[in-house]
């Protein structure tokens, strides 16, 4: 049985002690919750473990209320086919307290996860204005380091030996090799795409400064992101590179690749 499915079959008190170990500290503290019995000053529940028993993967979820609309944390984990390695499924972490911008729903208010080819343009441009991200509906609170060393934690106790996950925009890929991890699938096209902005390049040569392509953009990872979540690939008539695909990246528990794709190309 792999590691997920096996410390699923705990009990609650157990399991909810091992799957602790992916909350960074810092968010307990932020928001005043207790690490023990995950509630808030208000006595409310605000950590909710999802690992039911015969389960081979398991959720955590963080609000600094119950009646809050988004999570301060989120975050799913797998058993992977390699049966020593963690399947990092995704991760959510939100600073509620900052401006939240709708980029998830459409402009007629409708979960996008249902109508993914949609986009609300004119929340996506107050995110960009606002210095977001694509994906992004608040900042982040910047916990990339201690969530690396969570994981670290949360393999050694599970003696599981890597990471893996998918990255799902530009930008977090950048993000996750610049915390050392190195790609399974995808450095090829990633390389490409940064030689692309340069200036000369074809990509470099679309970027028109309309809201999501600014001259700029070039020489941002964020900007860079949003340039593609606009669709600028696709323009480039070129098979090898014509969409993006989520690169599949991982590391090893405890160390740290030194991987590069975009050098020199600030935040």
């Amino acid at each position: 049985m792999a590691r997920i499915s096996r410390l699923n079959c705990l009990n609650e008190r157990e399991k909810q002690g091992v799957y602790r170990l992916l909350i960074p500290n810092k968010i307990l503290k932020l928001f005043e919750i207790d690490p023990e019995s995950g509630k808030n000053k208000q006595k409310e529940q605000v950590v909710c473990y999802e690992c039911p028993e015969g389960s081979a993967e398991a959720g955590i979820e963080i609000k600094a209320r119950p009646s809050d609309q988004d999570p301060i944390f989120y975050i799913e984990v797998s058993d992977s086919r390699d049966l020593i390695q963690l399947q990092w499924d995704f991760i959510l972490i939100n600073d509620i307290r900052a401006p939240r911008f709708n980029t998830d729903v459409t402009q007629e208010g409708k979960d996008r996860w249902f109508y993914w080819d949609t986009r609300n343009l004119p929340e996506e441009i107050r995110a960009v204005e606002a210095g977001l991200a694509p994906g992004q509906t608040r900042p982040g609170l910047r916990l990339i380091d201690e969530l690396n060393q969570c994981l670290d934690q949360f393999c050694l106790t599970l003696g599981l030996k890597s990471i893996f996950m998918e990255a799902l925009f530009y930008h977090n890929a950048i993000a996750y090799e610049r915390n050392g991890f190195r790609y399974f699938q995808g450095e090829k096209i990633m390389k490409m795409i940064d030689k692309e902005f340069q200036p000369g390049g074809r990509i470099y040569k679309l970027l028109d400064d309309s809201p999501f392509r600014r001259r700029s953009f070039y020489n941002s990872v964020r900007g860079r992101s949003w340039a593609i979540h606009d669709g600028i690939l696709k323009e480039l008539d070129d098979p090898e590179i014509d969409n993006w695909t989520p690169p599949k990246m991982y590391r090893m528990t405890g160390e740290y690749f030194n991987i590069h794709t975009c050098s020199g190309v600030g935040w």
